[in-house]
């Protein structure tokens, strides 16, 4: 009887301990769908939330693109400064100076005691004469030639300008660009003007250069004499 009574209590005991399991298993999934529910709740607060922070990103991007225009800016203010230097480097070098204001410039060629002025052409090769010039004296050996000029070798080269000229009295010629002729007469061939002697007749001028060889010397100091004195 005893033992009837325990088989018969057992059925009950299981209903009960399935129906706890139900109910367990049911507040679990509630409790999942609610968390499951929640999560993107979660996830729209955060994307609402979220996108003010690019915001200030923008606003350090925005400074960032500004500093590289300073230091552009700054960089073509530093690359105006060697553009000055650069100019200065531009100024040509190797001319003569101009002369003071009033004052000529003079090639002096000395003869024998006698002193001829001769005012320099305009052109590349009596500015080439003046800077050797400038170097020192430059003493030629002259013959004539052609009973009309004096031609002596200047021992270097200068640069050529020639040009068809008919020479007079006084003329100061470079030929083939290494000889330099005082013309006492009159010649016509392709020639570089150097200058003409100042203030000088032929018959003088015939006079001092002499009928021979003769020993000219072309400076930028004037010795003191004169052709005519």
């Amino acid at each position: 009887m005893n033992s009837e009574k325990r088989w018969s209590k057992r059925p009950r005991t299981l209903v009960f301990l399935l129906l706890t399991v139900l109910l367990l298993g049911s507040c679990g999934s509630r409790q999942a769908v609610t968390d499951v529910s929640g999560s993107p709740r979660q996830t729209e607060e955060t994307s609402l939330t979220g996108p003010a922070e690019p915001g200030s990103g923008e606003e350090a991007q925005a400074s960032r693109s500004a500093e590289p225009q300073s230091s552009a800016a700054a960089q073509s203010t530093t690359e105006a400064v060697p553009e000055e230097a650069g100019s200065k480097a531009a100024e040509p070098h190797g001319t003569a100076p101009a002369a003071p204001e009033g004052e000529e410039r003079m090639i002096y060629a000395h003869v024998g005691g006698k002193t001829l002025r001769i005012l320099p052409a305009e052109n590349s090769s009596a500015d080439a004469f003046l800077e050797l010039l400038k170097r020192g004296d430059v003493t030629v050996e002259m013959h004539d030639y052609g009973n009309f000029e004096k031609v002596g070798p200047l021992g270097t080269s200068l640069p050529r300008n020639d040009e068809q000229i008919t020479t007079e009295p006084g003329d100061v010629i470079l030929y083939q660009g290494n000889q330099i002729t005082i013309y006492y007469g009159v010649n016509s061939w392709s020639f570089t003007r150097l200058g003409k002697v100042q203030d000088l007749p032929q018959a003088q001028l015939k006079e001092i250069l002499g009928s021979g060889n003769v020993t000219v010397t072309f400076s930028l100091r004037d010795a003191g004499a004169s052709a005519g004195l």
